[in-house]
């Protein structure tokens, strides 16, 4: 039974669900995990099992999330994803299962995970030299790789294939309009997303930050642009096509236009807590719920109480800070590692 959604202090449904299905990552890109840092990951017993993560997903759904996304860390790491994937896939009333990777190991298991129901897939792919790309992930990693993933995704079906692109002033924005024209071709969709001050460890700063207007001009005066339409309430991206085939480009602009407005996501972290924003400090633990032995309905009125409480508007609030030169409050935040972006 589907209930009707519950709704936060602000009027928002709670329709989409991001899961983390671990904190571990082969990269350590700059903008998520510096790796010049030491890190210290769950234990396995710590993490949600994937019946856990069926029974959670499943409630949110009945309670009216239609979208889940896998995240992690980097998700291709938790052996046997695809047999998550199955399970959530099996869910009634589901109406998109998606994953975002950073694409290392997705040409051996784009196949898998088609067969198993996901449905699409978001690859981040920060530029399209091997050095800048390198030194962005942290591990040297090339770009051919990421590329080949890509590929065999839309060879298998798992399209529209989205690529994320954090954009860092002097480090990668000067490959904004090339990597527009790479994916300006069938099935991909390239998303460039602003830099934002999500965790602690990666030394944020408003001077980094490309706003997605002039992303958006840059790659205009290349290619000419229109403005689309919203698909959704609550779609984050602000999207565009080529008036010259259609084709679609998109920016994130969090930062300097937040959308905390519209906002209906909710995270479970891997060891099972629950964030009501990507800038979130706190998560309310429902694992300990579920090991404890609470019933369905004992989660669900849990869940909706956290929702119904939920007065998140951070990216606003930041926004208005900055732009009236007050400074910014340092407050502890979850690391993005640890709930997906």
């Amino acid at each position: 039974m589907v209930l009707t959604p519950v709704r936060d202090v602000f009027g928002r449904p709670m329709t989409d669900l991001r899961i983390s299905v671990t904190d571990r990552c082969n990269f350590r890109c700059v903008f998520c995990m510096p790796p010049d840092r030491l890190y210290t990951f769950l234990p396995r017993d710590e993490l949600l099992t994937f019946e856990e993560i069926a029974r959670l997903a499943r409630l949110f759904v009945e309670m009216g999330v239609r979208k889940l996304r896998i995240t992690g860390g980097e998700p291709l790491l938790r052996s046997e994803i695809e047999k998550l994937i199955a399970m959530l896939a099996r869910i009634p009333g589901l109406e998109d299962l998606a994953l975002t990777t950073n694409g290392y190991l997705l040409a051996q298991k784009a196949a898998a995970l088609k067969a198993a129901g996901l449905r699409r897939v978001t690859v981040s792919l920060h530029a399209l030299e091997d050095p800048t790309f390198g030194r962005i992930n942290g591990r040297g990693v090339g770009v051919q790789r990421i590329l080949e993933g890509i590929e065999k995704a839309v060879e298998v079906g798992l399209v529209p294939v989205k690529i994320n692109v954090v954009v860092l002033r002097g480090v990668n924005d000067h490959q904004v309009v090339e990597l527009a024209r790479f994916f300006k071709r069938p099935h991909c969709v390239v998303r460039f997303i602003e830099y934002m001050d999500v965790g602690t460890v990666h030394g944020w700063n408003m001077e980094k930050v490309v706003p997605a207007r002039e992303i958006i001009e840059r790659i205009d005066r290349a290619m000419p642009l229109e403005p689309l339409p919203r698909e959704y309430a609550g779609e984050v991206a602000l999207r565009f096509r080529y008036r010259d085939d259609g084709a679609e480009v998109g920016v994130i602009a969090s930062v300097t236009e937040p959308f905390c407005g519209d906002c209906s996501r909710v995270r479970l972290s891997s060891d099972g807590r629950l964030y009501t924003c990507l800038f979130a400090s706190e998560g309310h633990d429902l694992k300990g719920l579920l090991r404890a032995g609470a019933t369905d309905e004992e989660l669900k009125a849990t869940i909706a109480s956290v929702w119904s409480r939920r007065t998140d508007r951070y990216s606003e609030e930041r926004t208005a800070a900055l732009r009236q030169g007050r400074p910014l409050t340092p407050v502890p935040k979850v690391e993005m590692f640890r709930i997906g972006g």
